[in-house]
């Protein structure tokens, strides 16, 4: 069905990059794009949305995130139903949208079925830019496996966020399966993670060459590998051997600053999902083994972030939530802004994850051509952090790609 025509009035539009919002414009919307940005446009046919002077905003990308994760025992939900998953996948998807965000990056979980459901209406959710299966080595942070489990399951089906393969052969296979399928990108385990079973968080993962195999294999698709990895060791290693894109990172140092700017690559924190991991865990079905790890990267999180902002570094919006930790999404803009200004978070949640996504003229920003993913809210974001981390409160409409999600002003 296609999306009807719109025009939003009376509109503060905010222009994230420059840091400043322009009053009194309207905003026409066809065919799921933004057609014209201007003061007194005019249409005949389209439908109203007066906007009463709010700001507008771009729709929020997370770039980190699985929306498949149902529970945090992910070892668990390994042996679930895939029809099960997809229908708690729906629901996360849902709840995604209604907070704002229009587009997210799928890490590991997500496949080309997720994200043609979105397109195609069978979900409601935000745009699904997925990489399909992490790789992992054995024993890796994608092996989930417990120390007494000797049978891996590596079918395509399994709803498991991971593929575990080990030397060249199997990781140049494993990598062009993902590309197959579509893949935006691959992922690669770079070192241990909290929630796999047998590894050390300041463990590295994968040989040198079998790094270089996803690098080479990734570039060939024109694609990228984004890495997890937190110890500065196992950063700066994937960053040195090719790695774009590093998750989490919570414990960098200085060295690792050069290399990002180095290299053009990009670093994903994910403060928010260790504030929860900690708090709500145990709850969730957060392992006892993966428990005690929270504490190595909860602490360090916030001091990485500030050095990586401060050096210059292209930071994008993540949260990694799993379970029903998801609902916490939108509180990583307050814990950002601990050590940020709220515009800087508000970019890496729009600009700069756009440029991460090579989806630049298109998402996280507003201007004629792009996607018409836009934000109805209350308040000034650029000076406010509350105003996503409060999206029930603020968050007045949501529209993506030229379709009213919700919206509170017609009320």
């Amino acid at each position: 069905m296609p999306a009807e025509e719109i025009l939003l009035v009376n509109a503060a539009v905010c222009d994230v990059a420059a840091e400043t919002t322009h009053p009194d414009q309207n905003i026409r919307i066809a065919d799921g794009r933004i057609q014209e940005v201007g003061p007194d446009l005019r249409s005949d046919h389209a439908r109203v949305i007066d906007a009463g002077g709010r700001v507008v905003t771009p729709g929020l990308v997370d770039a980190h995130v699985h929306v498949t994760a149902a529970t945090a025992d992910l070892a668990a939900q390994a042996e679930w139903s895939p029809t099960y998953v997809a229908a708690h996948t729906g629901r996360i998807l849902a709840g995604m949208l209604a907070r704002g965000f229009t587009t997210v990056r799928d890490v590991g979980g997500a496949d080309y079925g997720v994200a043609a459901a979105v397109t195609e209406g069978l979900f409601i959710g935000p745009r699904v830019v997925f990489g399909g299966k992490a790789l992992s080595q054995t024993g890796g942070h994608a092996d989930l496996r417990g120390r007494g489990r000797a049978v891996l399951d590596d079918h395509r089906c399994c709803p498991s966020i991971g593929l575990v393969c080990d030397g060249v052969d199997a990781v140049r296979r494993g990598a062009r399966d993902q590309l197959r399928t579509g893949a935006h990108h691959i992922k690669i385990m770079l070192s241990g993670g909290v929630a796999s079973p047998t590894d050390r968080v300041d463990s590295t993962q994968f040989s040198d060459e079998e790094i270089r195999a996803a690098v080479e294999e990734a570039g060939a698709a024109n694609r990228y590998v984004t890495g997890h990895a937190y110890t500065a060791r196992a950063v700066n290693r994937g960053l040195e051997l090719g790695v774009r894109c590093i998750e989490h990172g919570n414990l960098i140092d200085d060295r690792s600053v050069e290399l990002f700017r180095q290299h053009d690559a990009f670093l994903v924190p994910t403060l928010v999902t260790y504030e929860y991991l900690a708090r709500e865990g145990k709850e969730a079905g957060l392992p006892p083994e993966s428990q005690e790890k929270v504490a190595v990267v909860l602490d360090a999180g916030l001091g990485a972030l500030e050095r990586a902002w401060r050096g210059g570094v292209s930071i994008a919006f993540g949260t990694d939530l799993l379970g029903t930790m998801h609902v916490h999404q939108s509180d990583e803009f307050r814990i950002r802004a601990q050590v940020q200004p709220p515009a800087e978070v508000l970019k890496s949640a729009t600009v700069t994850a756009a440029r991460l996504l090579g989806m630049e003229d298109e998402i996280g920003v507003i201007a004629p051509g792009a996607y018409a993913d836009l934000l109805v809210v209350d308040g000034d974001p650029l000076a406010d952090a509350a105003v996503f981390a409060e999206p029930a409160t603020h968050l007045k409409t949501v529209i993506q790609q030229g379709r009213v999600v919700s919206n509170m002003l017609e009320r």
